[in-house]
């Protein structure tokens, strides 16, 4: 006769670790240092902005320079004892909680800095867009300062000229970038390097200093005598020495001003570009050519298509910042002869005619404008992550 041995079926362990209890050393040590760190980080830097002559050593440069480093090491210094602080606060808490928070912890300064520099000041700009000029009372009917903007014919001929920028400055930095890009690319490794660094060096240089470069070359001077590059070279050809910045016809200055950009931004679409184009796998190129495909069809019929979305990125990145021009044509032109944009147009309705209702209008009127080509920007981004 056989025994049966009978065993205990035992459950199975639950996975994972056990949930860890909470630390209220922790979270009162991490909290308190939170709050003082942070007071010390706000009292610091409001001290530097209001009471500099606490840091002052009598020597003006030098005071500058010690005032620029203390405001570094408070503000690298700071951010990394307030995180650690975040840390002690956080790993403090019950398990699952504080697995939970601890993403949260990291992100939400971030998020709350960009809230109080970026989405504060929106909201404050879209109020005062329905108040008076120095912004006390809001003023009636509540769309005032919109209907007296969009009916004034100077913002018409601003928007045109917006237009005119849009149409022109983005398709030919990409356009230039791209053929840069594709010649530089044929070069030798150093030749390649050498001219890439050549095109890219102006992106280190910024609007204001390119204004003034530029400045010189478009300078002209009444006589024979001629300072500026370009009435130099019109003049040894036996030609007239022009004001180009004051010639509006065909828009011809604000084309002028265009030309800044563009020598500006070819650089950035260059390095973006060139990258694309060797990102285009060499299998698919040799493919194309034992097919009989001559280079031009493989440009346009293989590359160009692989390398769509940095073109859209580029274009798009272009387009917002020349939809925000300013600091070329405030310097150059500060927006006569007909070559006025948006926002110089805000910089004189608030700073020259003081009228803050009118102004913040202005920019809600250019945020709007904006937000489109941005929601694009972001879906294109999304759908790029989600083909790779």
């Amino acid at each position: 006769m056989s025994t049966v041995t009978q065993t205990a079926v035992q459950k199975p362990p639950k996975s994972g670790k056990a949930q860890s209890p909470a630390d209220p050393k922790r979270i009162v040590i991490g909290a308190v240092s939170l709050v003082l760190v942070g007071w010390f980080i706000g009292n610091g830097f409001l001290a530097l902005a209001y009471y500099p002559e606490w840091f002052a050593f009598g020597v003006p440069v030098l005071d500058k320079i010690i005032q620029a480093l203390l405001a570094m090491v408070l503000g690298i210094g700071g951010a990394v004892l307030f995180f650690y602080c975040m840390n002690v606060f956080v790993q403090g808490l019950p398990g699952r909680l504080g697995q939970f928070l601890m993403p949260y912890a990291w992100i939400l300064p971030g998020y709350f800095t960009i809230g109080l520099l970026l989405l504060y000041p929106t909201i404050q700009t879209v109020n005062y867009s329905f108040a008076n000029e120095d912004s006390t009372a809001y003023v009636a009917p509540f769309y005032k300062n919109f209907q007296e903007v969009l009916s004034s014919d100077e913002f018409i001929r601003t928007i045109g000229n917006n237009v005119l920028w849009l149409l022109i400055v983005p398709a030919t930095t990409v356009v230039i970038g791209l053929l840069v890009a594709v010649l530089a690319d044929r070069l030798a490794p150093k030749g390649e390097a050498v001219s890439k660094s050549l095109m890219f060096m102006p992106m280190a240089i910024s609007f204001v200093g390119a204004s003034t470069i530029w400045g010189f070359i478009y300078d002209y001077q009444s006589g024979d005598t001629q300072i500026g590059l370009l009435n130099a070279i019109v003049t040894s050809f036996g030609g007239e020495a022009q004001s180009w910045l004051t010639i509006d016809r065909f828009a011809l200055n604000s084309m002028l001003l265009m030309v800044i950009v563009v020598w500006l931004q070819v650089g950035y679409a260059m390095v973006l570009l060139s990258t694309a184009i060797k990102g285009v796998p060499d299998d698919t190129l040799e493919a194309a050519r034992i097919d009989g495909a001559t280079e031009v069809k493989i440009f346009f019929q293989i590359v160009i298509p692989q390398m769509k979305g940095t073109i859209i990125t580029v274009f798009v990145t272009v387009f917002i910042m020349v939809m925000k021009i300013f600091d070329i044509v405030y310097v150059m032109t500060n927006g006569n002869f007909k070559t006025n944009v948006i926002a110089n147009l805000f910089f004189q309705e608030l700073f020259v005619q003081r009228n803050a209702g009118k102004a913040s209008a202005i920019v809600v009127i250019l945020l709007v404008a904006v937000i489109p080509v941005l929601i694009y920007q972001v879906r294109h981004f999304k759908r790029e992550e989600s083909e790779r």
